[in-house]
């Protein structure tokens, strides 16, 4: 059955509504970032680029870096845009826009994330890198879709346990990365995480500048939960939406994070700029030898 025009919606050129991408525009290998910017900050390592295409907060770069066709989009900030970005993505290449339906072969995309990100534990080291074995969302994007059987309830339901968790806010659920992209971006360079996303950057995570919070415990009860040997490590606002996005779809997906801010000393990089620019050349690194790996 055709895709109803009010569900798949196309601008006039053909070209996917929010993203204004149309399927030859995109590599099965993609990068997301929040900032609209930093696209550049990535690209300006490629060899060439093939197109450059920016809708809103959304900018779109396609290039070759050391052989390998890769896509770089922004995201913006939050799960929400997170909704609309890998619903378009996934449709950019698993549906036929002219007969509006379906294709019968699937592809799956590597969906690599290059983000900041604010750690919780004293001992996580300034500058360092997050690979995000597992995110929790604190916002409500999943519970929208259905989702149950790629989620891991065990996690939510200590965390929800342990944290008190006011009745009023949306239930946190738990997602892991895939196993293959993942386990490959980690090196002696990186450190194993559990992430939280957050739904906003203010008072979800604990600031306070003039507004108090419900619970000004958060950010400490965070620190202390332990699911088997591991602790949530770091706080950011998009992961958990990539992660389980992208499992309902039939993507992989693995969250890169620079460690700007340590929560709990009350730290700030130095050099914040160097680090991303570490991060996004560490990122690159790994997406091509992943891609040979894949080839032989």
């Amino acid at each position: 059955m055709a895709i109803a025009k009010s569900e798949l919606i196309l601008n006039e050129d053909g070209s996917i509504y929010h993203l204004n991408l149309k399927p030859e525009h995109i590599s099965n290998t993609v990068i997301t970032v929040g900032d609209p910017d930093r696209v550049d900050q990535i690209t300006k390592y490629f060899d060439t680029i093939e197109c450059r295409i920016q809708k809103r907060e959304f900018h779109t770069q396609t290039g070759m870096y050391q052989g390998e066709r890769i896509t770089v989009i922004s995201t913006g900030i939050g799960t929400d845009n997170i909704d609309i970005v890998l619903n378009e993505l996934d449709a950019l290449v698993n549906i036929d826009f002219k007969t509006r339906k379906i294709k019968s072969n699937r592809t799956s995309l590597n969906i690599i994330r290059i983000g900041t990100s604010g750690a919780i534990q004293p001992e996580i080291p300034m500058d360092s890198f997050i690979v995000s074995q597992i995110a929790i969302g604190f916002d409500s994007l999943l519970h929208f879709y259905d989702s149950k059987h790629i989620q891991i309830p065990e996690i939510a339901r200590s965390l929800t346990s342990h944290l008190e968790w006011h009745i009023d806010k949306s239930t946190p659920y738990a997602v892991g990365f895939d196993k293959n992209l993942g386990v490959h971006m980690l090196s002696t360079e990186t450190l194993l995480g559990i992430t939280v996303t957050n739904v906003g950057f203010y008072g979800p995570q604990g600031r306070i500048l003039r507004l108090s919070t419900s619970d000004d415990k958060l950010n400490e009860k965070m620190a202390l939960f332990t699911y088997g040997i591991n602790k949530i490590t770091n706080l950011e606002m998009e992961t958990a939406g990539i992660y389980g996005m992208a499992k309902l779809l039939g993507h992989n997906a693995v969250s890169m994070n620079a460690i700007l801010a340590n929560r709990s000393t009350g730290e700030f990089s130095k050099n914040p700029a160097e680090t991303i620019d570490k991060l996004i050349l560490y990122t690159l690194y790994k997406i091509v030898s992943y891609n040979k790996q894949l080839k032989i």
